[in-house]
């Protein structure tokens, strides 16, 4: 007898969950630097989001367990980073959240290209796939700069092209703003990569987000294609 899949015993619509614990996330970031425990808060929303991704692709044991391995050392590297930032370096949180949020990709597309129709959970784990590109160039763009400092004589890895700006390294707003604005190939021109790497990023960024909504609707279409009844005899 067959063995149900992993995440039936876990969660039900558990990348439903994901996309609303992400949209909330996104949302609620702005705003929050301006309550006293907004860090906190933060890292709260974040830490939601990281274990529902979890969830929302643990379709086996095995990818339970690796998705479990990438998580728990990005979680503690950001609460670590928000009580005690000074027990590890700042690009720590970055480059285990950047692992584990590429694991959670890679499985979303998976039940995307696997997926037999198309359904809620499809729909949602397309968006959430697009979504949590955002704020996976999020974290990529932060490591950059943090690995790029701002001093006396390098002005970083990012300009900021305001009259009153001064160079300073990517805050975490700043960076899901450019992320998303790069993503969707906006590009109003108020933050501009100025390294090398943060330019390839930028450019991979906004090469991945234009593929992605390209391949992800051709494969609903013709997912929904495939499994539409025929016309009746006699209709158009």
């Amino acid at each position: 007898m067959s063995e149900k899949p992993f995440y039936l015993k876990t969660t039900r619509k558990p990348v439903a969950r994901f996309l609303a614990a992400m949209v909330l996330m996104l949302i609620a970031t702005p705003f929050l630097d301006e309550y006293e425990y907004g860090l906190q808060i933060d890292a709260a929303l974040i830490t939601a989001v990281l274990v529902l991704g979890m969830l929302a692709v643990s379709r086996s044991r095995r990818t339970f367990l690796i998705g479990m391995a990438l998580m728990l050392p990005a979680i503690a590297c950001r609460w670590i980073y928000h009580l005690q930032p000074h027990y590890l370096p700042a690009p720590l949180q970055n480059i285990t959240a950047l692992g584990y949020m590429i694991f959670v990709e890679v499985q979303l597309l998976r039940f995307i290209f696997r997926a037999r129709k198309v359904d809620s959970e499809v729909l949602c784990a397309g968006i959430s796939g697009y979504l949590l590109l955002g704020v996976l160039w999020m974290s990529a763009y932060m490591l950059v700069s943090r690995l790029n400092p701002v001093d006396a004589t390098h002005l970083g890895a990012f300009a900021f092209n305001i009259s009153s700006a001064v160079p300073h390294p990517l805050s975490q707003f700043e960076s899901y703003y450019f992320s998303f604005i790069t993503l969707s190939t906006v590009g109003y021109g108020d933050i501009t990569p100025l390294s090398h790497g943060a330019r390839t990023l930028a450019m991979l960024e906004a090469m991945t987000g234009t593929l992605y909504l390209a391949v992800l609707i051709s494969r609903l279409v013709s997912l929904h294609s495939s499994h539409s009844p025929p016309p009746a005899e006699g209709q158009d």
